[in-house]
């Protein structure tokens, strides 16, 4: 089965440093930590209130780091100047709203057709490779697909929220949607609120490529180290790919 990559999402450490202010902790460095600990990506979210990821973090994360960058983003013209300026490999556009503490769902690529339609076109003219981030089901994905995004991060946290039947029902559809969208043609990430507790069911799924994951590893680091928390989260993907 192919090798599953692991995106770590280093804004957690940003939150931290911006809650004394300073320089206190880098969340550059937590990316350089990321790579010497088998992630195989870096994602940060350049929020519009820039609650965490700063401007000047997406620059030093741009020349510093030697991972493939994945720049989450919100669908607006602020954040298309932004990536368009970065470049990273990868640019997931993902819903945003001012008031909410983390992302709370996928964006509606179906109903944003005609807002999404020319920043998936322009990330990809500059050769930045476009993610969605959506709901797993058929008409987000069909959506996808007809917008030309290349690929998906189906939204894990209600399955993660969850528990007994209801987190089972949750599973059974990321199952069904991540074999559907890969017979579109779309390559399938996952993630939101991913746990050791929870990753194994979801790193089984064969057609999902990528887990992007973020605030437990920031979390587990207070208490084992980054390194360690990384390295213990690829150790579970593995031995559920196998």
């Amino acid at each position: 089965m192919t090798k599953l990559r692991l995106g770590v999402n280093i804004d957690h450490v940003a939150t931290i440093r911006n809650a004394r202010g300073g320089a206190f902790p880098d969340p550059v460095r937590a990316a350089k930590l990321a790579a010497e600990s088998g992630a195989d990506g870096i994602t940060a979210h350049l929020r519009e209130d820039r609650r965490h990821i700063s401007d000047a973090d997406i620059e030093r994360l741009s020349r510093e780091i030697n991972l493939p960058l994945n720049f989450e983003m919100a669908a607006t013209d602020e954040m298309l100047a932004i990536a368009l300026k970065a470049r990273p490999h990868a640019a997931c556009i993902v819903p945003e709203k001012r008031e909410e503490r983390t992302t709370e769902g996928g964006i509606d690529a179906a109903g944003l057709h005609n807002r999404l339609s020319p920043l998936v076109r322009q990330l990809s003219d500059a050769n930045v490779r476009v993610s969605l981030f959506i709901e797993a089901n058929k008409r987000q994905l069909d959506a996808a697909k007809a917008l030309g995004a290349p690929v998906v991060e189906l939204h894990t946290g209600a399955y993660c929220d969850t528990t007994g039947a209801e987190r089972e029902k949750h599973l059974n559809a990321i199952r069904e949607y991540a074999a559907y969208g890969a017979s579109l043609g779309l390559e399938i990430h996952a993630g939101h609120g991913l746990t050791y507790d929870t990753v194994k069911p979801i790193a089984a799924i064969p057609e999902i490529r990528e887990l992007n994951i973020g605030h437990f590893l920031v979390g587990a680091a207070i208490f084992i180290g980054l390194e360690a928390s990384i390295r213990e989260m690829r150790r579970l993907m593995d031995e559920a790919r196998q």
